[in-house]
């Protein structure tokens, strides 16, 4: 893993996430009605541009982190966790009513690459191939590439030998841990409210109009009634810390980890933690099981990288 992590850090490195969930939204009123659905701007997202968002029940807690990309006119590609077209698909049925609307489970059909690093746009420069969104989700140069499953291997062959590394899982979750990007079914459930993710500024407009779960986060923000929030956490010394461990401070318990490595880029453990109001500052000092562990932890903004 050590050589992965080097290139995507200071070079380039590839990452298969073809197992993500694709669906396709297409027809006369796909923008409106995921406008109407999810808690990001929908009805303004230009042709070829990406979007974070949430779709939500009614009270605001999370059934999907979604990226939506606007492949062509009235057709948007949304990619999230894998293992939730189903569920997802479920959810945009229910809501369907007269609308032009149709929608198609690609996760098959559609491979998806993303390359990270540095060096990431010179590489498919070389490789001749363009990507279909650039962002910085690790806190990283990236670049993804959506393509018909068949291609997917001559498209990772020719961005090899243009200079990228494959990687794997292990390393991408690292990265991600490191950049505080959290993942559906890890680092978020439908327990959840949208606002705890801490992403609200990457996925949550306040200026669109009304949507599922809005009254609940909007409110949220004006009272200023949000108890809990995903923080980063810094182990000064010892192994990473078990999904589900818990973090106190005076004695009473004030977070719970949810994914947790060990950083080359910090020499020390890290983690991602829903912390209690008053706890989550950065530089607050907190307990790792007091009974069991007892090491000291801090907490900490995110990204940690960047």
């Amino acid at each position: 893993m050590t050589g992965e992590y080097q290139a995507a850090t200071a070079s380039a490195a590839l990452f298969d996430l073809s197992e993500r969930a694709k669906i396709e939204v297409a027809g006369r009123d796909a923008l409106e009605f995921l406008h109407n659905l999810c808690t990001q701007d929908v009805k303004s997202l230009p042709v070829g541009a990406t979007r974070e968002a949430f779709l939500t029940t009614n009270k605001a807690r999370v059934l999907a982190h979604i990226w939506m990309l606007h492949r062509a006119a009235n057709v948007l590609l949304l990619d999230f966790a894998a293992g939730q077209a189903g569920k997802l698909l479920q959810h945009l049925n229910h809501h369907l009513i007269s609308e032009q609307v149709e929608f198609a489970d690609r996760t098959n059909e559609v491979a998806m690459l993303r390359l990270v690093g540095p060096a990431a746009q010179d590489v498919a420069s070389r490789a001749g191939i363009s990507p279909m969104r650039k962002h910085r989700l690790l806190a990283l140069d990236g670049c993804d590439f959506f393509c018909p499953a068949s291609d997917a291997d001559q498209i990772r062959n020719t961005l090899v030998q243009a200079g990228a590394v494959l990687a794997g899982a292990e390393t991408y979750n690292l990265l991600r841990v490191e950049a505080g990007l959290p993942e559906y079914g890890i680092d978020i459930d439908e327990d959840r409210l949208a606002m705890e993710v801490n992403r609200t500024s990457e996925a949550i407009s306040y200026t669109k109009g009304c949507y599922l779960g809005q009254e609940t986060i909007v409110m949220a923000r004006d009272r200023g009634q949000v108890n809990r929030l995903l923080m980063g956490v810094k182990v000064a010394t010892g192994e990473p810390l078990p999904r589900g461990t818990k973090l106190f401070r005076d004695g009473a318990e004030v977070g719970q980890v949810t994914s947790s490595v060990f950083s080359p880029m910090l020499g020390h453990a890290i983690a991602l933690a829903y912390l209690r109001r008053g706890s989550w500052d950065a530089g607050t000092e907190l307990i790792v099981e007091p009974n069991t562990d007892g090491r000291v932890a801090v907490a900490a903004a995110l990204p940690f990288r960047g």
